[in-house]
């Protein structure tokens, strides 16, 4: 950007200073190392924050009306004791590194805000010749605060000293094949033994690592943690609990940036306060950017892939598979992945095993977890879940038999009957397995969530709202029993394009695009006009944006989902044809799009065609 530019950007945010944020809003950031070497770019800690930029941030939130808060202010007001002022913000640093004593300290003294520590207590004092492996350098005793400046600091009152836990700061095998995870989350895989951890056992482990972390904090600095910022933002509900015995009953990720605090609104639940990661050293220009813009406006751009595609009985030829796959998503930079959690060999479209431990079908493989993570990690992607609804093939015919639904359709999905306790007891134990064995971020329900007018004496065939309607519940049950493990899930369901061109059909489907938007973040519209036999795939696209703009006039919860194959002929759309469709949606204001299927072996839809369609970067042109 050039000077000009940035001087304009700067005066808008300026007078857009004016509207002020909701007073229950609390915005809290998240530092780490603050030094006075840190480059504009190419620094190798991407956390690391120069001191003249973190002076300039402070200033700039002074400047603009954000007033510093206390966790204890932030307690009071979810406890009803107080509120919030407007424009609230708390700082934060994790890992104890020695520059919050050294940099950042003197800064907070300077402009009076008051910050949280969050500390590794194993790393707190770390012994002579002791190392840490902090990524750019292994750092050692003089990298780290000590206690003696810890306890200063919080005797300062301005300091409030978390933990980030004992020794939770680090990955455990989570998988036969080595791969790790971040340890607060994962049932550690034994390979002596080959068994993973159970339930008791993680729950342990974990107790003993805060509790020590508590007693540290405590006998050291004088007061005990109220909190616990949780390393790699990686928690779930199970872990809080265990927090929250031990009197840390506030916590903190890294999703979003704000949260509401206000009694009756959050109540005293205080876990899961929403941060904003400070990274890449932002120049004020850039911060203010970050505080400014709406990030519900963001589009997204997503590749629903197979992980059939991944598996291989041959362990080397997986490892080529995935990182073939990783490869592919990292030069494409798609927001976001929806990523097939179970097998389906046969390609009937219901699950005949899973790729996940779990106690009700077979394990193809223990591979979503270790693709979805290093999609993660290494393509900077959002993965999304993406698991059938009802569409479960038991292993036992007599069982499976037993709870099908009896469907009149020879050609449809097998599907079981969710108005069976049992069949719920299933299912849903399903989703709570994938979310105790594996990281991800969203759910995507797939199409086999549908009930024809003809199927279960449930429901009254003149009742379609009521199919629908049911469907919708049972999938948001499956979404709370995934979020006891896994917080915070976003949501995405299928939907056929008939029951929203022809909504006599909803009948047929048991689905609504009304009903889809209200109760999920997306709904991902199969845009599919091959699949649909339309003879002009381009004004069949036409009619399906001015159908759609009935129900979500703005298009901010459609996900409008292309087909990358026409399965009737047996070949692939032209990459230049579906680059059109792209642009020809974009134009009538679609604003979130996917495609299925990514053929990352046979490098289908072309790497270049794919790129430029479905790149979330702004200039979506491979950088040389």
């Amino acid at each position: 950007m050039t000077l000009p530019a940035r001087l304009l950007l700067a005066l808008l945010l300026a007078l857009a200073a004016g509207a002020a944020a909701a007073a229950d809003e609390l915005l809290v950031l998240s530092y780490h190392d603050i030094r006075d070497d840190v480059p504009i770019g190419g620094d190798p800690d991407a956390y690391a924050v120069s001191t003249q930029n973190f002076a300039a941030h402070l200033d700039w939130l002074h400047g603009h009306g954000y007033r510093p808060v206390s966790l204890s202010q932030v307690v009071d007001a979810a406890q009803g004791r107080g509120q919030l002022p407007d424009k609230a913000v708390l700082l934060t640093f994790d890992d104890g590194l020695r520059s919050v004593y050294t940099h950042a300290f003197p800064l907070l003294r300077a402009y009076g805000y008051p910050a949280l520590v969050a500390v590794i207590t194993g790393w707190v004092d770390l012994p002579a010749g002791g190392e840490v492996d902090y990524g750019p350098r292994p750092f050692g005793h003089e990298d780290f605060v000590t206690w003696a400046q810890l306890r200063e600091m919080r005797e300062s009152g301005l300091v409030e000293i978390a933990s980030h836990s004992h020794d939770l700061h680090r990955g455990l095998p989570s998988n036969p094949q080595g791969n790790s995870t971040p340890a607060a989350i994962t049932r550690l895989y034994d390979a002596t033994a080959r068994r993973y951890e159970t339930e008791d056992e993680y729950r342990a482990r974990v107790h003993a690592d805060l509790a020590r972390s508590v007693e540290l904090i405590r006998a050291n600095t004088g007061a005990a943690p109220r909190s616990i910022v949780w390393p790699y933002a990686a928690y779930n509900s199970v872990a809080n609990a265990i927090a929250g015995e031990l009197g840390m009953t506030v916590s903190f990720d890294l999703e979003g940036r704000n949260t509401a605090i206000a009694a009756g609104r959050h109540g005293a639940d205080l876990h899961g306060l929403a941060r904003l990661l400070v990274m890449d050293n932002p120049e004020v220009f850039d911060l203010a950017y970050e505080l400014r813009h709406d990030p519900e406006q963001t589009s997204m751009r997503a590749l629903q892939i197979d992980l059939d595609m991944v598996h291989d009985d041959d362990p080397a030829q997986a490892a080529r598979n995935l990182d073939a796959l990783i490869e592919r998503v990292k030069r494409i930079s798609p927001s976001h992945v929806f990523l097939q959690a179970f097998a389906d060999p046969d390609g009937n479209g219901s699950a005949d095993a899973l790729y996940f431990p779990n106690r009700f079908l077979p394990m193809r493989a223990d591979l979503f977890n270790r693709v979805a993570w290093q999609l993660r990690t290494r393509a900077g992607v959002e993965v999304y879940a993406w698991l059938p609804v009802l569409g479960y093939e038991l292993s036992d015919p007599q069982v499976r038999a037993a709870f099908a639904i009896d469907s009149r359709e020879p050609d449809g999905i097998f599907r079981l009957d969710f108005t069976r306790p049992e069949v719920r007891r299933i299912v849903t134990g399903i989703y709570e397995d994938l979310a105790v064995n594996s990281y991800f971020e969203g759910l995507l329900f797939h199409d086999d969530a549908y009930l024809r007018d003809t199927e279960l004496a449930a429901f009254a065939p003149e009742q379609p709202e009521a199919r629908t309607r049911a469907l919708i519940d049972f999938t948001l049950e499956l979404k709370e029993a995934a979020e006891r493990w896994r917080p915070k899930l976003k949501t995405v369901r299928n939907l056929y394009a008939r029951p929203v061109l022809e909504p006599q059909s909803q009948a047929w489907f048991a689905q609504r695009l009304d009903l889809f938007n209200a109760a999920y973040d997306h709904t991902a519209l199969m845009a599919m006009p091959w699949m649909e036999g339309s003879a002009h795939p381009e004004r069949w696209l036409d009619r399906l944006v001015a159908a759609v703009r009935v129900h979500d006039p703005q298009l901010t919860q459609t996900v409008f989902e292309l087909q990358t194959v026409d399965w009737d002929r047996g070949r692939p759309i032209d990459g230049a044809r579906l680059k059109a469709h792209v642009r020809r949606l974009i134009a009538q204001g679609v604003r979130h799009l996917a495609w299925y299927p990514d053929d990352f072996v046979a490098d289908l839809p072309p790497l270049e065609d794919a790129r430029e369609a479905m790149s979330a970067r702004s200039f979506p042109y491979e950088e040389r």
